[in-house]
């Protein structure tokens, strides 16, 4: 791996270890609320992903099999409960696939299954891929669509071009995703729990009945009010879904 990974730890130590994985241009930072709802009795790790935040610069790759290989290292040998938000819960779902005797179980929240042949060229990622070669523009167009004109336009000028720096790293990623599932459909999973927000979009909706669909023994739960920012907007209904699936 080239770059170092940022870190963030949370909870007693002896707590059992809650990873939390954040999606395309987020970092560590935007699960925090999350962590706090978790970390009274467990040992909550987030990290910023490769290319991200505080783990940049990274020369990658950027492809989900690196991502859950940053995972691996991360737990170092721990098993722990995994969630992970929007592009992160293909990186959860690929380690639960790939590393059982590291996933006790998996939870994830509208995670892209952007490789299926209905899912929809209107999404942010999907315009971001479509928009052309020019990685930075692709991030703040993407950006723009998350958190809209206004609150773009606030942003410190050096935030801003952060953000538009890490537009490699999101081309990249989601342009793997595109390739194939993010796992073996079909191959074991821990315990799954799939959410969304109840005011999401149709098609995160969608991606959660058929995730369900392809795991055996997995579950659906809507959380009500949210949209796809709801592990940020509504932590602790999501954290109190956790709890009540055991973690």
């Amino acid at each position: 791996m080239t770059g170092v990974l940022h870190v963030v730890a949370s909870g007693p130590v002896d707590g059992p270890v809650v990873l939390l994985v954040h999606g395309s241009m987020d970092r560590a930072s935007g699960l925090a609320r999350l962590a706090r709802h978790l970390d009274d009795r467990a040992h909550v790790v987030r990290y910023d992903r490769r290319g991200y935040g505080r783990s940049r610069p990274h020369d990658g790759p950027f492809g989900l099999a690196d991502h859950v290989d940053d995972a691996v290292a991360i737990l170092a040998g721990r098993p722990a409960h995994v969630f992970g938000h929007s592009y992160g819960g293909d990186v959860a779902l690929a380690l639960a696939a790939s590393r059982p005797d590291l996933v006790r179980a998996v939870a994830v929240y509208e995670p892209p299954l952007s490789w299926l042949p209905w899912w929809p060229s209107t999404t942010a990622g999907s315009a971001a891929l479509a928009g052309g070669s020019d990685a930075e523009e692709a991030a703040e167009q993407f950006m723009r669509r998350l958190i809209g004109d206004r609150r773009w336009e606030r942003l410190p000028a050096a935030t801003r071009a952060a953000r538009r720096a890490e537009g490699p790293v999101m081309l990249a990623e989601l342009a793997d995703l595109r390739r194939g599932p993010a796992w073996p459909v079909g191959t074991p999973m821990p315990p799954l729990l799939a959410m969304c927000g109840a005011e999401g979009a149709s098609h995160h909706r969608r991606a959660v009945v058929e995730l369900v669909a392809m795991v055996e023994g997995s579950r659906a739960v809507e959380v009500p009010g949210a949209r796809h920012a709801g592990p940020l907007t509504h932590a602790a209904a999501v954290a109190a879904e956790l709890r009540a699936a055991g973690w």
